[in-house]
């Protein structure tokens, strides 16, 4: 892997202060990726006519309750009182945390009780809190001691500068104390032989599209946090079929435009979204940077193809 897929804390710190997923952008960002598919189309196809906009925002507005349903999706692990035991530990910095939020008055009752309470059920996640929660996830993925994260091929790779130079590190700045003071310090589930084999085989595969590396190589937020949702599912007995369905729901509402863009581009294919792999989505080809810009530039270009506006 080429150093200028290491994201450098410098030159690409990532903190999400605030939840960025709101329905009504994430609606309007995707009609215009299907204006701009149908634009192309109406330059090669004469029998175009603009009443296929209604009817492609309407598709578009079906896919977007398929990629990030408004309801919200479970996450199938109970937090219990995992956002207290890190507060408790020194991982977040509750006062900080709730200052990111309150400032703007999101900091409601559902998030007191995911950072400070104790009997937490399964979450859901949704378009209103999905940020918070990678928030809660990163700082998971940060602390809870790992082989992945103690590895000197990547993240404490001496040619990469050390683990502590990247966004996923560097960059969480409400913890108390040096955040790599944390790195892998902390005890929250113990994984057996056989669940860290699924998380190593998992996280080797899932890609986010803010760069080239897989989630095996967290160095940034997103990466981190998938890291640690992967950990507590894996320590709650979640099958790994489970593991890459929730990850592939997750992802898509941390990048919903990403994922919106591919479910064009699969529906493109003739595939709908229910019926996508979540293996293929989340690999290299589509989920990395390199293969979103790829997807993306054919979603945008249908010329190039055959059929349904998208090529292959």
């Amino acid at each position: 892997m080429e150093n200028e897929n290491k994201n450098n804390y410098k030159t690409n710190q990532r903190k999400d202060k605030s939840e960025n997923v709101l329905a009504l952008s994430i609606l309007i960002s995707s009609i215009i990726i299907a204006g701009a598919w149908l634009y192309k189309m109406d330059k090669q196809n004469p029998e175009f006519s603009p009443d296929s906009l209604s009817q492609e925002q309407t598709t578009v507005e079906k896919l977007a309750e398929e990629v990030i349903p408004s309801e919200g999706v479970i996450i199938p692990v109970v937090w219990g009182d995992m956002g207290a035991r890190m507060v408790e530990a020194g991982v977040i910095d509750a006062s900080k945390f709730k200052n990111l939020y309150s400032l703007d008055g999101k900091f409601d009752g559902e998030y007191e009780e995911l950072l400070l309470g104790k009997n937490n059920g399964q979450i859901k996640i949704t378009r209103k809190n999905a940020q918070y929660l990678l928030n809660l996830f990163w700082a998971l993925g940060l602390s809870n001691q790992n082989p992945i994260l103690e590895s000197r091929e990547e993240m404490n790779n001496p040619t990469y500068g050390g683990a502590d130079n990247y966004a996923s590190t560097a960059g969480w700045t409400i913890s108390v104390g040096n955040p790599m003071e944390h790195y892998s310090r902390h005890t929250f589930f113990n994984l057996t032989a056989e669940q860290q084999r699924m998380v190593d085989k998992i996280s080797a595969g899932i890609y986010r599209p803010c760069c080239d590396n897989s989630v095996h190589f967290p160095d940034c937020n997103h990466g981190m946090a998938m890291l640690g949702l992967l950990e507590m599912m894996a320590s709650e007995g979640a099958s790994e079929k489970e593991m890459w369905q929730t990850a592939l729901a997750v992802n898509s509402y941390w990048f919903p435009d990403t994922y919106m863009t591919i479910g064009l581009y699969k529906s493109g294919q003739g595939v709908g979204w229910t019926d996508v792999d979540p293996k293929e989505v989340l690999g290299k080809s589509f989920s990395s940077a390199s293969g979103y810009a790829r997807v993306a530039s054919e979603v945008q270009n249908p010329t190039q193809s055959s059929g349904g506006g998208c090529s292959v």
